[in-house]
């Protein structure tokens, strides 16, 4: 008698009939209908299964960094068209002239900015992604192992030092941000 609370398992496709609302009709779904629900699930699965790897979340990643790093840019270069040293620079030029040069400068001070938030934001998240398949766990220390692996080969060209410090600096953030947004939150109705 245990199965009759058991949630009985349906394919998908091959759900009961219910009746039509207006007519009250019971209408059993065709094989095309049933094949596009099967076609349908399929494609749910791949993206799924795509939004999950490595590659894909380092490209949103350094996607979103990119965008960040555009947009910081873009907000401090107003404070720099107020700068009375470089307002000197302009002196003397046209308006459009003006314009001109201070697009110029926003245009290659977002793509520098934004290129540097992006590779960032893209070797994080692929090597915390790696980190996580490779250990089969997901928890803080996949954040730790990951900020120290970027931080290092952030900081490569600087020598052996600046790697270790700039792997610790960044595990160390990784884990604060990390436990952070894992925390629990206090259930206000209770």
């Amino acid at each position: 008698m245990a199965t009759q609370y058991l949630t009985p398992f349906v394919v998908p496709g091959y759900e009961p009939p219910a009746p039509d609302p207006e007519t009250g009709e019971v209408r059993t779904r065709n094989w095309d209908e049933r094949r596009e629900i099967i076609w349908q699930m399929k494609q749910m699965r791949l993206v799924q299964e795509g939004m999950e790897s490595p590659v894909a979340k380092a490209a949103i990643s350094g996607a979103m960094g990119f965008a960040l790093g555009a947009f910081f840019s873009l907000m401090g270069s107003s404070f720099t068209i107020e700068d009375p040293f470089q307002r000197a620079q302009y002196e003397g030029m046209h308006m459009k002239q003006k314009a001109r040069v201070i697009f110029a400068d926003m245009g290659k001070g977002m793509w520098r900015q934004g290129k540097g938030f992006g590779a960032v934001g893209a070797l994080y998240a692929g090597t915390e992604c790696v980190v996580e398949g490779f250990r089969a766990k997901n928890d803080l220390y996949n954040s730790v192992y990951a900020g120290l692996i970027s931080g290092a080969v952030l900081a490569r060209k600087s020598g052996p030092r600046a790697m270790v410090l700039g792997g610790m600096g960044f595990a160390a953030f990784s884990a604060a941000i990390d436990t952070y947004m894992r925390r629990e939150t206090v259930d206000e109705d209770a």
